[in-house]
């Protein structure tokens, strides 16, 4: 793991010291990027400017489960984003240069193109975040909670991501069928999903476990009860969770390396 971590950091310094030759269009890409998410924050104060609350939740809870939702997803994206760009090295055959280098592939093709654009996403979670928790009251005896679901969302998001990139093992010609579950999870959990129905709250516990991103973990630092009723003891899972999505990720990964076959380019 040491040595992963190693491998990864001085790749990702090539590609920012690459990056760092355009700082002007580096810096206009990462204000582009805080403009773009915030226009997510200004639906949220649109919406509650004609109501009081949303799904139950008032405005300051909402910040609060969109800036943890916002904050996993854009350290994730910052990371591991780049694994969904795996369809297009099979079919150009770039795959299988990365596969004869002493270096982990997936490694290799997450860090590809690594920039720091990408923290504008997370500067502007962390701002919502912060603005969510001066609204709200959290008691210390639950405040610890915020920290563990932020850290247990960035490793869903990332196997998540894993997930979709070894379908692409298979499905090289359907980026969107990743992205539904990649960017459509940021997207649905940036919201209570009390807004949604009961059955789209289950599959999202019981299948696939968005919930324990910032829904059930957020139950519980702001005292809320479940509005569908799910047991309370679901929202200290979201470590179990989150270990166990890593490694299915990690066997959906390799088992997708094993059924590779090269495209002889």
């Amino acid at each position: 793991m040491p040595r992963i971590v190693r491998l990864y950091g001085l790749l990702a310094w090539v590609w920012v010291r690459a990056a760092a030759q355009y700082p002007v269009s580096a810096a206009l890409l990462m204000i582009g990027s805080v403009v773009t998410t915030g226009l997510d924050v200004a639906a949220i104060f649109i919406i509650f400017r004609h109501t009081g609350s949303l799904g139950g939740f008032t405005l300051p809870e909402v910040m609060f489960l969109y800036g943890t939702a916002g904050l996993s997803f854009g350290i994730a994206d910052l990371l591991f984003g780049n694994v969904e760009r795996l369809g297009r090295h099979v079919r150009a055959g770039s795959l299988d240069a990365m596969l004869i280098r002493p270096a982990s592939p997936f490694v290799q093709i997450a860090v590809e193109r690594f920039s720091f654009q990408r923290i504008g996403r997370t500067a502007q979670a962390a701002i919502v975040l912060w603005i969510g928790l001066a609204g709200v009251s959290v008691p210390w005896q639950r405040a610890w909670m915020i920290p563990v679901m932020v850290a247990c969302g960035v490793v869903i998001f990332a196997a998540v991501w894993t997930f979709a990139g070894a379908v692409q093992f298979l499905l090289t010609d359907a980026p969107e069928v990743a992205n539904a579950f990649t960017y459509g999870g940021g997207q649905l959990t940036q919201y209570p999903l009390s807004v949604y129905g009961a059955d789209l709250v289950r599959a999202v516990t019981f299948i696939v476990p968005l919930a324990f991103v910032n829904w059930q973990p957020g139950l519980f630092v702001l005292g809320r009860p479940d509005p569908i009723g799910l047991p309370h003891w679901l929202r200290f899972l979201g470590p179990v969770v989150a270990l166990a999505l890593a490694a299915l990720a990690a066997l959906a990964w390799r088992a997708g390396l094993r059924r590779y076959r090269s495209t002889g380019s």
